[in-house]
């Protein structure tokens, strides 16, 4: 398919390679052009543009900070393929996707986040969720077959795909915060903290996940597989959207609180596993 890829950072830019590898015709654009650049030598088109990047697209995938870019986006863009399928993969949020749908009404708008970081996308491995019209996800799916391992159908109502992301980002950042938290008690308690990932293996609670991160909290490197600053912006979403719906938002709270003090510190390029910085006394 001819393919279009709005926003080249971490996810974008291991998207394009998967979709480049499984056969489309990718055209490429970021903001900021160095970004994209490396794409070319994986066989993609660098646009100068955004509408540049669009023309002749089947498919457009936006990935994307926030709300505000992906509109501002989408303005300077969308009259150059407007017959294409776009897919808004930026976490946003449902009342984000709800925006985008009224200010883009002209559009065949599929919600279309992803479960997955770094290299996921670099392998083709991510989770698809989308919600939409049937015929245009259809329409879209070999491309999102391009880089994902599966999909997860939320519905046609736009914005479901997006709600549910934020269901599952909850999870994985209360899990991310925890490690860091549980590695630096076993720290303050003068216990190595092997022995904590020692007690654990093998047991109900037990996780590939622990592991992961709690190994780069040993080497103190944090290599960005998901960028802790992303991780802050997902968790404020998520704490939002619990409190438009009146769910307790304790934990929430307590996340936001720890990740923006992590963040504050000047972790926020490193991976969300430096939360872990939120939390060591002094």
């Amino acid at each position: 398919m001819q393919v279009a890829v709005l926003g080249t950072g971490i996810m974008g830019t291991g998207m394009a390679r998967s979709m480049l590898r499984a056969g489309h015709d990718v055209r490429v654009w970021n903001r900021t052009a160095a970004r994209a650049q490396p794409l070319a030598d994986d066989g993609a088109t660098v646009a100068g543009t955004a509408a540049g990047a669009v023309e002749g697209a089947e498919v457009v995938l936006v990935m994307l900070w926030d709300t505000p870019a992906v509109l501002d986006v989408l303005a300077a863009a969308a009259g150059s393929a407007p017959d294409a399928v776009w897919l808004q993969a930026s976490t946003i949020g449902p009342g984000g996707m709800a925006e985008v749908a009224a200010a883009r009404a002209d559009l065949r708008l599929v919600d279309a986040p992803v479960l997955g970081t770094k290299e996921p996308a670099e392998q083709g491995k991510l989770v698809a969720l989308l919600s939409g019209a049937p015929a245009d996800v259809a329409t879209a799916q070999p491309a999102i077959d391009g880089y994902s391992a599966r999909s997860v159908h939320a519905g046609e109502r736009l914005g479901a795909a997006s709600a549910l992301k934020l269901v599952c980002n909850a999870w994985v950042a209360t899990m991310n915060a925890a490690v860091g938290q549980s590695v630096a008690l076993a720290e303050g308690l003068g216990l190595d903290p092997a022995l904590f990932l020692d007690a654990m293996r093998g047991g109900a609670s037990d996780a590939p996940y622990l592991h992961m991160k709690a190994e780069l909290i040993a080497k103190r490197e944090f290599p960005p597989s998901f960028a802790l600053e992303g991780a802050l912006k997902d968790v404020e979403l998520i704490r939002a959207a619990a409190r438009s719906v009146s769910v307790a938002d304790d934990v929430l709270a307590g996340l936001v609180a720890v990740y923006a003090r992590a963040v504050g510190a000047g972790h926020g390029e490193e991976d969300m596993s430096a939360v872990y910085r939120a939390f060591p006394p002094g």
